[in-house]
């Protein structure tokens, strides 16, 4: 029997970054999270990681309303040209985002016990994290 090895980055890729489709009615929660200085993406990225597989594998059915969901680390760049005062700097952060069938199957989603078993130990790392949600006005691709 041969041992079998695996680049993780390649399987990580494969089972994580694959285009999304978001449905023009979708409602979309945008989740800043800001980390305690002593903390950093790594202290969290196992536990973040297990607290979207909750909402993804308990809600990402049809009567659940989880759509898709995406998660950045601000990479600490700022757009002049985009941005009324761009000399305002951001803190550094992690941007949760969201997609749902309605606002409600979101909040029911936090009610859940597992996920708020890991958001409660998010917490901890976390000088604040607040969530808004918005409605789509526009979406588009270039023609081709």
């Amino acid at each position: 029997m041969s041992v079998q090895y695996f680049n993780l980055s390649v399987i990580r890729g494969l089972l994580m970054f694959h285009p999304i489709t978001i449905p023009a009615e979708s409602k979309m929660l945008f989740n800043v999270v800001k980390l305690k200085p002593q903390y950093t993406i790594e202290d969290v990225e196992m536990l973040l990681g297990e607290m979207c597989n909750v909402v993804k594998n308990t809600y990402g059915d049809s009567d659940g309303g989880f759509i898709a969901g995406q998660a950045f680390k601000f990479a600490g760049f700022v757009s002049e040209q985009g941005s009324f005062d761009s000399e305002k700097a951001s803190e550094e952060h992690i941007a949760i985002v969201t997609y749902w069938k309605t606002f409600e199957q979101h909040e029911k989603s936090h009610s859940d016990e597992a996920f708020n078993n890991k958001f409660t130990q998010l917490a901890e790392y976390c000088d604040n994290t607040y969530e808004i949600g918005y409605e789509l006005l526009w979406q588009g691709e270039p023609e081709g």
